[in-house]
């Protein structure tokens, strides 16, 4: 058994397909083959289910797949940091996130960081969704992932940085744009504008509405925040948001954020494989953006916490 064997396994789980891995290598097929029957043979047992549209890990498969992605993450990371070393390099921190995280989280986060630490460089990937991020994370040697936190995800560690409360964003002459609050009811009347139905933030308001008994009506679902604000200006409807933080790129002045009380806040923060594990300069730069977040952000319930302040 090889790393390259381990390597091409934890691929093959990613793709769920030989031939797929076999093109990114620029190898046969039964090469690609040949590392998964390696690594069945060393441990007497089938490590993957073969289908009509690819593979998937048997239960042992599963096994060997969340253990080798979290090893061969970690192996990567040191080899990155030894090499930048040898070459007397001060560093890059690698972020993944999604499109917009950057303007609305970190601008000030971004230019008080590089005159911190003006060797290091920063890196970022841009991905469409939270599991997307995860996805990354454990795939790349990648430090940090701006996140909306949801469920716990094995082999990674989630910390809020901010609350966001819900709002609605309408028109300015919309019926509801005077109203101090909007119930969770009467966003059935529709028609309305969230996040897509795979993201971890519609998700959230789902489980939320259905504890209330509402249920939205078919809308529009976008990619991203800022996209669901400027449908709401163009009055294709009322959309469902998060309250982002101010002065950057805040609402229109032909919008009204109508606050949601009744929902609990979206919190959004940092994922990592392990905050221990972080270089100074990834752990620099994810205080110094909660750093930046906490002045924005509703307190947090007693017990919370912020990148900040471990």
């Amino acid at each position: 058994m090889t790393l390259d064997d381990l390597r091409v396994f934890v691929a093959v789980c990613r793709a769920g397909s030989l031939s797929a891995v076999a093109r990114d290598l620029t190898c046969t097929q039964s090469a690609v083959s040949q590392h998964v029957k390696r690594l069945e043979k060393e441990f007497g047992v089938s490590l993957l289910e073969r289908h009509a549209r690819g593979v998937v890990p048997t239960p042992a498969g599963r096994v060997l797949h969340a253990a080798a992605a979290d090893g061969i993450g970690g192996i990567d990371l040191a080899v990155r940091r030894l090499r930048e070393q040898a070459r007397g390099e001060a560093g890059t921190v690698r972020i993944t996130t999604g499109a917009t995280t950057v303007r609305h989280f970190m601008p000030e986060a971004v230019v008080g960081f590089r005159k911190r630490c003006p060797r290091v460089s920063l890196e970022f990937q841009t991905v469409a969704s939270s599991s997307g991020c995860f996805d990354a994370l454990a795939a790349n040697d990648l430090d940090l992932a701006w996140i909306t936190l949801g469920e716990p995800v094995r082999g990674i560690e989630q910390r809020t940085v901010l609350a966001l409360p819900w709002v609605l964003a309408v028109r300015a002459d919309d019926p509801l744009a005077d109203r101090p609050r909007v119930e969770p009811a009467e966003l059935a009347a529709g028609p309305v504008i969230t996040p897509p139905a795979n993201s971890t933030s519609r998700a959230l308001l789902d489980a939320h509405l259905g504890e209330l008994g509402v249920t939205l009506p078919t809308g529009t679902s976008v990619a991203d925040w800022d996209t669901a604000v400027l449908l709401a200006e163009l009055g294709l409807g009322h959309a469902v948001v998060p309250a982002l933080p101010t002065g950057r790129g805040g609402a229109p002045a032909g919008l009204r954020m109508v606050p949601i009380p009744a929902l609990p806040p979206l919190s959004v923060g940092w994922a990592v494989r392990r905050w221990d594990a972080l270089s100074p300069p990834a752990r620099a730069f994810a205080d110094t953006v909660a750093e930046h977040c906490a002045p924005l952000a509703p307190p947090l319930a007693q017990g919370g916490s912020r990148a900040a302040r471990v």
